[in-house]
């Protein structure tokens, strides 16, 4: 159920960044509830359906506590909520970094050209390849980010070729990930390496810091 005027919140939390080129800086996360893909790695079940409504003014007064310039929407899938949208306004208004990360099945056209976008295409390995919205990634520009998460060789070779269709390495910066404890980042990065290729390899600094920790950091 959607609500035009209140945010279903899975959780504030004051941490630290853990993928992305902004890894390792301090950021305020605001991980929206609900989610119509089932990853088979998903890492974040308990935001399919764990939250509490609240306004945007009342997400907005809880960031300002944080005193951080940094801040990210996340999910579950934030798109899906009407109300993300003047959220996403309202923190581009009073904070100098903001982020959206999005699973890139929905249409991001209408999110404010002041967040950042970080585009998540799900590889065949999610099971979820076939909910790929393509036009986002033909309106990602420089300040933009583009994120694969393999979970195999097939899903790295596919992600390639999706990096040559679309010329993703001159839109905007392009991560691989590796799917944590299914890929290994040693053989992620031999591949990198053997193929030359200009991606950024990105771990999930959160596990490394928290390991085990599931919600809350």
């Amino acid at each position: 159920m959607t609500d035009p005027e209140r945010l279903h919140v899975n959780e504030i939390i004051h941490s630290i960044q853990g993928e992305g080129t902004r890894a390792g800086l301090r950021c305020v996360l605001i991980r929206l509830a609900g989610c119509h893909l089932r990853c088979t790695w998903c890492d974040t079940p308990e935001a399919f359906t764990q939250g509490h409504w609240r306004t945007v003014e009342q997400v907005l007064a809880e960031v300002r506590t944080m005193a951080c310039p940094t801040v990210e929407v996340t999910g579950g899938e934030p798109l899906l909520q009407p109300a993300v949208y003047p959220l996403l306004t309202r923190l581009a208004d009073e904070f100098s970094d903001v982020l959206l990360e999005t699973s890139g099945t929905l249409p991001i056209q209408q999110v404010d050209p002041r967040v950042v976008r970080i585009v998540d295409v799900k590889c065949p390995g999610s099971g979820q390849a076939d909910q790929n919205h393509w036009p986002n990634l033909e309106q990602l520009t420089r300040r933009d980010e583009v994120k694969f998460v393999l979970a195999n060789r097939g899903d790295y070779d596919w992600a390639k070729t999706i990096l040559q269709r679309y010329d993703l390495l001159t839109r905007c910066p392009v991560i691989f990930s590796p799917v944590h404890g299914r890929l290994k980042p040693a053989d992620l990065a031999s591949w990198i390496l053997a193929d030359r290729l200009n991606v950024r390899l990105g771990l999930q600094l959160h596990k490394l810091i928290w390991p085990g920790v599931r919600s809350g950091v």
